[in-house]
């Protein structure tokens, strides 16, 4: 029972810095410390890290008006946890900050499939609505590779050292 308790609030602990740090940078566009986080997040919490995304992602859907962007939150924090656990064996900062900064690149693309499936968008809005987006999604991929490449080090190390405490 005790484990189950300090596994939620680990959990929660967890989401809530993924809310927190998406709204602290906010202000600066396509820069956040989501996908940092949630390699880091895959990386070290195992299958929690699902539950600590859905956490993630139903707050985001409560703090801000439900819309089509709400859809692509469902599947494209996944995606990246996904990738992250495929390539878990390895432990090199390089190779998460690329993944990282390919998902940051792609992140527009993987908004814009959504708009393919819809009748009233479709396909050439879906390209058009990527396109439009592409100098964000520039800005989002080399964000993500400079943030995972500088900080995966120092943090992984210190999840490493407080492995004893949330295990």
């Amino acid at each position: 029972m005790k484990n189950i308790v300090r596994s939620v609030i680990v959990a929660a602990m967890l989401s809530a810095l993924l809310t927190v740090s998406k709204l602290a940078l906010s202000f600066v566009p396509n820069v956040e410390l989501v996908s940092f986080l949630i390699v880091i997040y895959s990386l070290t919490q195992g299958r929690r890290v699902y539950a600590i995304v859905a956490v993630f992602v139903a707050t985001e859907c409560m703090i801000y008006p439900f819309g089509l962007w709400s859809i692509n939150y469902i599947y494209i924090w996944f995606i990246l946890v996904l990738a992250v656990r495929l390539l878990r064996r390895f432990d090199s900062a390089l190779l998460f900050a690329a993944v990282s900064g390919a998902f940051g690149l792609l992140f527009g693309a993987l908004c814009s499939v959504m708009y393919v499936f819809i009748p009233s968008f479709g396909p050439s809005f879906a390209f058009s609505y990527f396109v439009s987006g592409i100098w964000f999604d520039v800005a989002h991929g080399v964000g993500n590779f400079v943030i995972c490449l500088v900080l995966y080090r120092p943090i992984m190390t210190m999840f490493k050292k407080l492995k004893k405490y949330y295990a």
